[in-house]
């Protein structure tokens, strides 16, 4: 098991982040259609309510991000139309992916709800990663080879014990299952905290791409 952060840090202190007219393009597994998954965020975002610190993903974006795609900049409409083409031709006759959620997991910039198994997974990020080197022909350079899929409950944006907040929040939560059954290219613009989404396209497994 990974150990458990002593420290919560905040996310954004030394990090560099786009301007309001930057974008980058991303592949997440949106979880707004998943009624249970956003009750089971909810749950807990009320159970940290309390603490200071800590920014709340919106219930509305709640995801799982299958791949940083690259600059939004390094994107053309119809690459984008292409890559969501493409992900819809490799996952045609794949079925939707049952997981379960409920464990939560601990880093020092965030909390977040574990998502397993991690290898049913696995496919989707495949069709991610091929679709975006079929169009792009090349991959992320900045992207991490590993990947643990997870739904980020929260950010952390201050230093302060991590202790007290995994007291509250515990490590286990009522597990609930639900079907993945779609895959979105998302471009997110500026800081992450804005939350200044646009859905480029949505992906359904075992059917065609929806623009």
């Amino acid at each position: 098991m990974k150990a458990l952060p002593a420290q919560m840090t905040n996310r954004w202190q030394h990090r560099d982040e786009p301007a309001p007219s930057e974008g980058t393009v991303y592949w997440h597994m949106l979880m707004r259609d998943y009624p249970q998954a956003v009750s089971l965020a909810r749950q807990a975002q009320q159970r940290l309510s309390h603490f200071s610190g800590l920014h709340m993903t919106p219930l509305r974006w709640l995801h799982a991000t299958t791949l940083i795609a690259g600059p939004a900049a390094d994107f053309t409409e119809d690459q984008l139309v292409r890559m969501a083409e493409a992900a819809s031709g490799l996952l045609a006759a794949m079925p939707p992916v049952t997981v379960t959620l409920g464990r939560i997991l601990y880093h020092p910039e965030a909390i977040m709800l574990g998502m397993a198994p991690t290898q049913a997974l696995a496919p989707i990020r495949q069709a991610a990663r091929a679709a975006t080197r079929i169009v792009m022909g090349r991959e992320n350079p900045g992207d991490t080879p590993r990947w643990t899929p997870h739904v980020t409950i929260c950010y952390s944006t201050s230093d302060q014990p991590a202790a007290p907040i995994i007291a509250s929040l515990g490590h286990q939560l009522p597990s609930c299952d639900i079907q993945i059954d779609a895959l979105s290219l998302v471009i997110q613009y500026g800081p992450e905290r804005r939350w200044d989404w646009s859905t480029a396209a949505t992906i359904r497994l075992a059917a065609k791409a929806t623009a």
